[in-house]
């Protein structure tokens, strides 16, 4: 499995962050100069399953690119964080279509293998587009 660079602006979020958990990763990521955690996106409709903060310190650092896994829900288990509530992957999709957002920790998305970690410098991600792409598009890197 791969990750892949990919412009944030395509990314449509699904669920609300916590604003402190935000700033303290982005500062976790500035600090360390390095991006080492891909987000997980379902590879066709473009919406994230894991990594709404990490999305979020993308765009708040206006970063051309992000390293991305590109999944689909037939590798992935999908449950809710809250006790008694269901979630499934049409209720996410539905929800992604609609532009609303579920609260703050509501989806779980438990992945079937490992995914591949990333060590990507912060300053290549800010103005990186692949070589023979635009920067819409997707280019794929190894791990």
């Amino acid at each position: 499995m791969q990750y892949t660079l990919i412009s944030p602006t395509r990314l449509t979020p699904t669920e609300e962050v916590d604003f402190d958990r935000v700033a303290d990763l982005q500062a976790k990521i500035l600090l360390g100069g390095r991006w080492t955690v891909p987000i997980t996106v379902e590879r066709n409709a473009l919406f994230v399953m894991d990594g709404h903060h990490r999305l979020a310190v993308a765009r708040r650092l206006r970063l051309a690119v992000m390293p991305a896994v590109l999944l689909g829900y037939d590798a992935v288990q999908v449950e809710s964080w809250r006790p008694g509530e269901t979630v499934t992957p049409a209720d996410i999709f539905a929800m992604a279509r609609s532009g609303r957002k579920f609260p703050y920790k509501t989806t779980r998305h438990v992945f079937h293998q490992d995914l591949p970690g990333c060590d990507v410098p912060l300053d290549s991600l800010r103005c990186a587009v692949p070589a023979g792409h635009a920067p819409s598009q997707i280019a794929s890197v190894m791990p």
